[in-house]
Order: C-alpha cells, then structure tokens, then sequence
C-alpha cells in the first residue's frame, strides 16, 4: 500500500500539579481555545475540550505525523507557558507530568463528546482520582497508585 491511511480518535486525560484549582470558569473558555488552537497548530484537530477546576480532557484526531507523547508534551508546555501570562493567579502553574490516553471507536465519539462536555456536572458527584482509576480499570491498565499521582 503505498499511502498511510490512519484515523486515531484519542481520549486524553491530565491534571494541574497536584490536582491544584486553577482551571476556574474565569479563564477555562480562553484556554480550552487555546488547547484547541494549539491541536490545529499540531495537524490532530480537537473534536472537544472539557475539564474541571484541576484537570482537562481532549477528544482530538491524532495526526500520523506525530508521536501521542509528543503531541501530549507540546500541548501541556505551550500552554503552561501561556497560562502563566494571566495573572498573578496562574503565575505557578503547572500540568501534571503524567497523563491518562485512551483510543476512541469512532462509534463511541458522541459519547466521549457529551462526556467531556459536562465535565462540571461529572464532578459534583465524584473526584478526579476516581475518575482516573475507573478509566484505568475499564482499559485494563495496570497502575501504581504512588506514580500517578504527581
């Protein structure tokens, strides 16, 4: 075959540092723009951009041309960077370092959008950490709780 033809939805899961609240209604319409802008910059366009006070989701098409760990850095450093020109609130912003990515059947993309969508809502009933741990368990993924919580 000589064409690579590739369509990768990914789900992709991090938090602020220590799951501080920094992601405040205040700036989270800007950022999540931002996020969305820089995913276009990265040919792997976001489909949705969601999150709570200490973490944020991407629904996005991950292009061929790029490795999930680094469009995964590109996005976390550039916009870090930029959080940290709002204000004296952001000055100590930081995303975690780890990261939580899940592939997406292209039959499932609604569901992850509505998902992600109403993350504000999600979280009025359970945590971040609860959150990642049932992805953890429903992808089958081994974890060390000591290592993913940074």
């Amino acid at each position: 075959m000589p064409q690579s033809l590739v369509k990768n939805y990914i789900h992709i899961i991090f938090s602020t540092k220590y799951r501080n609240d920094f992601i405040d209604e205040k700036i989270e319409t800007e950022l999540f723009a931002y996020i969305s802008a820089l995913c276009k910059d990265l040919e792997s366009p976001a489909l949705q951009i969601g999150g709570n006070d200490n973490h944020i989701h991407i629904l996005c098409l991950l292009s061929r041309k790029i490795a999930l760990m680094k469009f995964v850095q590109e996005i976390k450093a550039i916009s870090s960077k930029w959080i940290k020109t709002k204000g004296k609130k952001y000055e100590d912003f930081f995303w975690q370092e780890g990261y939580g990515a899940f592939s997406v059947s292209p039959n499932n993309i609604f569901v992850v959008t509505e998902y992600i969508k109403n993350q504000r809502e999600h979280h009025k009933e359970f945590d971040f950490k609860y959150e990642m741990v049932n992805y953890y368990k429903k992808y089958k993924i081994d974890y060390d709780e000591k290592y993913i919580w940074d």
